[in-house]
């Protein structure tokens, strides 16, 4: 039996929690075309026969340029322990990349030299990555090259194959029914930060976070015959809050009508989700705001 982690790294949007998802054949991970979508380590658990994997999806590659910028901050320790942590890496990159950009290099610079890495190069279905591979062959050495596409589902098995030489021996370290090492609560906070990302416009998802003040879930309640979620969905500015409510409150009706579906399909429970809009002033910068919200120790 062999049993390992393994930690997906790249970009903001280069796809790695779509590629975990097809990996998974489930959508376990949100997803969303804005950078940061990802903000936390997550676990994601793969299993077969003889072999479980450890997928942690790791938010994007992001470079601190103030120190003040806590959350930036926050997402670089997150990658740094995932790494850390890892017993294979997996760089996920552009298959249409055709220059090297600062982030790349400080990738390279950040990955742990003993740790093996495989290079994947993802969109492949729309690019041939053979001037990427060329491209980041320049900056270290990889175990494996393999071009996928998480969209198309091209190069999955190929991956796997990659990967399980790299993957040691030992014993499953969660049962196989087990999907996500997370909580239901953080799941359903992800899932309405997913519908804020994808109905919200321009800089206005990324100053969301969103906290769960009550879950109560039929299987902890019997007696109950729907899911209950009580949500903040927390802001920087009384002017983003009025865009989040939106006009007559249809936004946030939006919102909380997309994630009711959502979380209907995932827990298999008939929900309701009230969804509050606070304002906490600058949390972004605010090192007990973040510890409030997750964002740091």
């Amino acid at each position: 039996m062999k049993c390992g982690v393994v930690s997906i790294i790249g970009r903001p949007n280069a796809g790695k929690s779509s590629l975990i998802n097809a990996l998974l054949k489930t959508h376990a991970l949100i997803i969303s075309p804005k950078p940061q979508t990802t903000r936390n380590s997550v676990r994601c658990i793969w299993n077969d026969e003889g072999a479980q994997i450890i997928f942690t999806d790791t938010p994007g590659l992001y470079r601190v340029t103030n120190e003040r910028d806590k959350l930036g901050i926050f997402l670089n320790d997150e990658i740094a322990q995932a790494l850390a942590d890892s017993d294979v890496i997996i760089w996920l990159v552009d298959a249409c990349t055709r220059k090297l950009q600062p982030d790349d290099y400080a990738a390279a610079e950040a990955l742990p030299a003993k740790i093996p890495v495989i290079l994947a190069a993802n969109k492949s279905d729309k690019s041939d990555p053979a001037n990427a591979f060329r491209l980041y062959d320049s900056l270290r050495t990889f175990a494996a090259k393999i071009a996928v596409s998480a969209k198309a589902k091209r190069g999955l098995d190929s991956l796997i194959a990659a990967l399980m030489p790299l993957i040691p021996e030992g014993e499953p370290l969660y049962d196989p029914d087990i999907l996500m090492d997370t909580t239901e609560r953080f799941m359903a906070s992800e899932i309405i930060r997913e519908k804020v990302l994808m109905l919200l416009r321009d800089e206005v998802p990324h100053c969301v976070a969103v906290v769960i003040d009550e879950y109560k879930s039929p299987d902890e309640y019997p007696g109950r015959k729907k899911l209950y979620v009580r949500a903040s969905l927390i802001t920087e500015t009384d002017g983003q809050k009025k865009i989040v409510i939106g006009s007559k409150g249809e936004m946030i009706k939006r919102i909380g009508e997309a994630s009711r579906k959502s979380l209907e399909e995932v827990t298999g429970h008939e929900a309701y989700i009230d969804l509050w809009v606070k304002v906490v002033p600058d949390w972004r910068r605010n090192p007990a705001a973040l510890r409030r919200l997750g964002y740091a120790d």
